[in-house]
């Protein structure tokens, strides 16, 4: 059993920056890929990034690359999202995810557990 527990959301102008952290509870955190997805009003959920088990691997959609970068501490079991470079287009709730697989933690699908998510606003 993994518990999931973000932080870090709020309310930025565009162009600005955030971290969000997700804080994991459980022995087995560092055998788990770990996500990040976001869903905005109204929209489905979407992938983000993913990191896998030992932080050697990562991807992105492309809507974020060049200006998010997805790293996690296995010691502190947390995964982190740094955010540069916000748009308004990338206000939403974002949700950390831990899966089995590096591709099972790009698809909601296949994700295993959830965090609550915390949000994160982007003015313009």
């Amino acid at each position: 059993q993994v518990q999931l527990v973000e932080s870090g959301g709020g309310l930025v102008q565009a162009g600005g920056s955030l971290r969000l952290s997700c804080a994991a509870s459980g022995r087995t955190f560092s055998s788990y890929a770990m996500g990040w997805f976001r869903q905005a009003p109204g929209k489905e959920r979407e992938f983000v990034a993913a990191i896998s088990w030992s932080g050697g691997s990562t991807y992105y959609a492309d809507s974020v690359k060049g200006r998010f970068t997805i790293s996690r501490d296995n010691v502190k079991n947390t995964v982190y999202l740094q955010m540069n470079s916000l748009k308004p287009e990338d206000t939403a709730v974002y949700c950390c995810a831990a899966a089995r697989g590096f591709a099972q933690a790009m698809a909601t699908l296949y994700v295993d557990y959830w965090g609550q998510g915390t949000q994160v606003t982007v003015s313009s």
